[in-house]
């Protein structure tokens, strides 16, 4: 991607990109928005879910994507430490036209620490321009 609705393959896979924890980030972050967290536990899920959500954003900047109407099904696996490269990736699940202008795409979106285990992950549901 990016690609028009029609496109885009059910079971896809495209690379959100890569971001490391920044240690002074995460710092930052957690006195900021964690009261009662600390660094040892690992990156806490709201900034998990923030990084993810960069990486969204800057690799769908220049899809034909016209909206998100939702994300769900958030699952939260583990929390990497501070220095730790997460790389996303989103797997289509299915697509369903709408109209003769759009259509709707159900995605998959993980988030991977340096081994390839599961971070983080969720499910979206997007309008994508035909």
């Amino acid at each position: 991607m990016p690609a028009l609705f029609d496109d885009i393959q059910i079971g896809q896979v495209v690379s959100l990109g890569e971001a490391p924890i920044d240690a002074a980030a995460m710092a930052a972050f957690i006195d900021s928005f964690c009261p009662g967290w600390t660094s040892e536990q690992g990156c806490p899920d709201a900034m998990i879910y923030a990084i993810w959500t960069r990486l969204d954003a800057a690799a769908s900047a220049e899809w034909p994507q016209t909206k998100r109407v939702g994300v769900d099904a958030l699952r939260w696996a583990k929390n990497p430490p501070a220095g730790e490269l997460l790389r996303g990736r989103m797997t289509v699940m299915g697509k369903d036209p709408v109209g003769e202008g759009k259509g709707i795409v159900i995605a998959q979106h993980d988030l991977l620490d340096e081994a390839g285990r599961l971070v983080f992950s969720c499910l979206t549901r997007s309008v994508f321009a035909r």
